[in-house]
């Protein structure tokens, strides 16, 4: 006899909308959507402005590697070869390695407390950089910056997917990423003015972008351990009623997707699920991109026979062009509630550039350079929505901490590929590092094509009942299946 189960009235798990099935909300009266307004203005000014600014600091510890190569980081420290290659390389090891760890730890800490310490920890690490005798000094340094950094991006990515609905989320996480891709320009305008700095103390200028970088990050980590929002149960900023209407929101988008509880059955749901995988392998294969033009984008341009300080000065509109596109698509993207298109566009756009730069014996210099322009504003525009766009479709604390952390986690290990593709030799061509940055990319365009089917096949079999088997689960169990309960549907 097939067993019947009761089934609640569906509604897009994605909307915000009310659901008829959720007893907790059921009788309560609409939100008001004045306050729902200024609650929304407030979360902004207190979740966003401070780890934006941390982020765009940590991203300069990263790269600023690439601006003290050309200021003469490779003759002082007698590197030769694909030295430079494989300091860079040393970075991902621990990156790749922790940020699942320290996902999981951040859920138990304070997440002010989590992201400030291991920034004071960074910026020391960056400073010793400046001071290093020696290329191993370098790369034991390296290796532990990406030990410190490895918990930081992920950390953040999901504080802030726990203040907000999820079509409220990519204008954030861009808000967010942006400050990565104006890192970009600042280090260059950073790097230009400490570079003057060569003599000061007997130390070259590119010991100086290291020291006073790492200095800088010092001040700024101390400083936020009193600005850093906590998750937002325990958040001092809100009042009772906004905490109580926060939470109320966050319960109505997502209904009864929860998992707040890891035991043996959900950690088998986590680890299990394609999603993840596909959104690691969209994230993958376009970080690669978006590490080539932080670590090479100097270096590219010297090559078109400018001096390095003006490869430094005009890698600098570059990324202020990537960042106003970016914050414009994630209107775009929050508006029309939809996410897959917006990331082959920037697929499309990156291509152009990089089959400008493979012929690039065949065209002028100017046209080389808007190559960079593209290239760069085309992975600005579609990592951030691979991030957004896998968070959108996890359910549960537990799941979202993880998947945030593994999609950055093992999606960074673009960066191993992007830190050895671009050989020394090979300059100014690059045919590896450019030929495997597009193959790449279409890695990217593939996933997100496959994660976008995957979606919208699973919602039509939910649709029709596909999984309503799922509601005769033990109770324990049905309140803790995170994005699997029959009710949840995905965006794409």
């Amino acid at each position: 006899m097939e067993t019947m189960y009761e089934k609640p009235v569906l509604t897009d798990g994605l909307s915000g909308g009310r659901s008829s099935a959720s007893e907790e909300n059921h009788d309560l009266e609409p939100i008001d959507k004045v306050a729902e307004k200024k609650l929304l203005l407030k979360c902004d000014l207190h979740v966003l402005p401070m780890i934006s600014l941390l982020y765009m600091l940590a991203f300069i510890d990263r790269i600023n590697i690439g601006n003290a190569r050309i200021q003469g980081l490779e003759k002082d420290l007698n590197m030769t070869g694909n030295n430079y290659n494989i300091a860079l390389f040393m970075f991902f090891i621990p990156y790749i390695l922790f940020e699942v760890p320290s996902n999981i730890i951040i859920r138990k800490i304070a997440p002010s407390t989590w992201l400030s310490f291991i920034m004071v920890c960074w910026g020391i690490i960056t400073v010793c950089m400046g001071v290093t005798k020696s290329y191993a000094g370098l790369v034991v340094c390296r290796f532990l910056l990406g030990f410190f950094e490895a918990g930081f991006v992920p950390g953040c990515i999901y504080l802030i997917s726990m203040y907000y609905q999820r079509y409220e989320l990519q204008w954030r996480v861009n808000i967010f990423f942006c400050s990565s891709v104006m890192s970009g320009a600042f280090s260059g305008l950073l790097a230009y003015a400490l570079a003057n700095m060569s003599g000061v103390g007997g130390y070259n200028g590119w010991r100086w972008i290291f020291i006073i970088e790492g200095l800088i990050t010092i001040i700024a980590a101390v400083i936020a351990k009193f600005y850093v929002v906590d998750w937002p149960e325990k958040s001092k900023f809100l009042t009772s009623e906004e905490r109580t209407m926060l939470l109320r929101r966050l319960r109505e988008d997502v209904a009864e997707a929860k998992m707040d509880r890891m035991d043996k059955k959900s950690t088998r749901r986590v680890f299990g699920d394609w999603k993840i995988y596909t959104g690691t392998m969209m994230y993958f294969g376009v970080v690669v991109t978006g590490y080539s033009t932080s670590f090479f984008t100097p270096t590219i341009l010297r090559q078109l026979g400018w001096t390095a300080v003006r490869a430094q000065v005009l890698s600098i509109p570059i990324y202020i062009v990537a960042a106003v596109v970016a914050l414009f698509i994630a209107v775009c993207t929050d508006r029309l509630r939809h996410r897959y298109a917006f990331t082959m566009i920037g697929v499309v756009v990156a291509t152009i550039g990089y089959v400008i730069l493979l012929a690039q014996r065949s065209v002028p210099v100017g046209a080389r350079y808007f190559a960079v322009y593209l290239i760069t504003t085309g992975g600005y525009i579609t990592q951030p929505v691979t991030l957004a766009w896998l968070s959108n479709n996890m359910g549960g604390h537990y799941k979202r901490s993880v998947s945030s952390a593994m999609q950055i986690g093992l999606g960074n290990c673009g960066g191993i590929v992007a830190s050895n593709i671009y050989i020394t030799n090979q300059q100014p061509t690059y045919p590896v590092g450019f030929g495997i940055s597009l193959g790449m990319l279409w890695l990217c365009g593939l996933s997100c094509t496959i994660f976008f089917a995957g979606l919208w096949l699973e919602n039509r079999k939910r649709d029709k009942g596909g999984r309503d088997y799922r509601y005769g689960l033990e109770k324990d169990e049905l309140e803790n299946l995170g994005d699997d309960h029959p009710r949840f549907r995905y965006g794409y």
